[in-house]
């Protein structure tokens, strides 16, 4: 069923880490990207980790994420959702249990990555979880833009440091995402993670090649489906 594209409602942004004020940052960010036509509630998941920086945390999130969309759809209002973390936990099942309701589900990794490497693109990606690289890598190969993918740059230092500290947590990914161009030869660099979405837009100034920050990249898709 195609989705009522005139249908009031807002976007549903599904944090799948149980961190409250990371939640209100990607939603702020939502917000800004989508003004005031489109109204954007943030919602965090119930249970799991505050952190998801490895495979099994990532499987850990999908069920919790599915719930807490199938939550926000109940009521009628929600006229899109948005899975805010970088590897799309639960994103396929939202998708096949919103298929008959028409409302769309779209993942912020999915979306940054088909926007960086829209045209042929040579992309790279900059992310601060060294322990789901594996996971990123499979993710740009079932998107079919491996042909595209100049590689992944991972920032030095724990990424619960990182996340404590974000001077730290700018430089170093200032410094991943010009490597990404400078060694890699990518023309455009995703960041890789929702949480890192503050200092994605801050490197939009501080970096030449093209960054492109994944909470934006999603409210962009998502656009082009309740409008297109």
């Amino acid at each position: 069923m195609r989705a009522d594209r005139t249908a009031p409602g807002a976007v549903v942004l599904v944090n799948p880490n149980t961190c409250s004020a990371t939640t209100a940052m990607m939603t702020a960010i939502a917000r800004r990207t989508l003004g005031p036509a489109r109204p954007v509630r943030g919602v965090t998941v119930a249970r799991g980790p505050r952190m998801l920086t490895d495979p099994d945390a990532l499987r850990a999130a999908a069920p919790e994420v599915l719930a807490a969309g199938l939550r926000a759809t109940a009521g009628g209002d929600c006229a899109a959702l948005l899975v805010a973390a970088f590897g799309d936990p639960g994103l396929a099942a939202l998708r096949a249990a919103l298929a008959p309701t028409g409302v769309p589900a779209v993942g912020l990794g999915e979306a940054a990555l088909l926007e960086a490497a829209a045209d042929g693109t040579p992309f790279g990606i900059a992310t601060a979880t060294p322990l789901l690289a594996d996971a990123i890598h499979a993710r740009v190969t079932a998107l079919g833009l491996g042909d595209r993918y100049t590689g992944l740059r991972l920032t030095a230092g724990a990424p619960e440091r990182l996340s404590a500290d974000p001077a730290l947590l700018l430089d170093r990914l200032e410094r991943a995402v010009r490597a990404s161009a400078e060694r890699d030869g990518a023309r455009a660099v995703v960041i890789g993670g929702g949480p890192l979405g503050e200092a994605a837009e801050e490197l939009h100034a501080r970096c030449a090649v093209r960054v492109v920050a994944p909470i934006p990249a999603a409210c962009r898709a998502i656009t082009r489906l309740l409008t297109g």
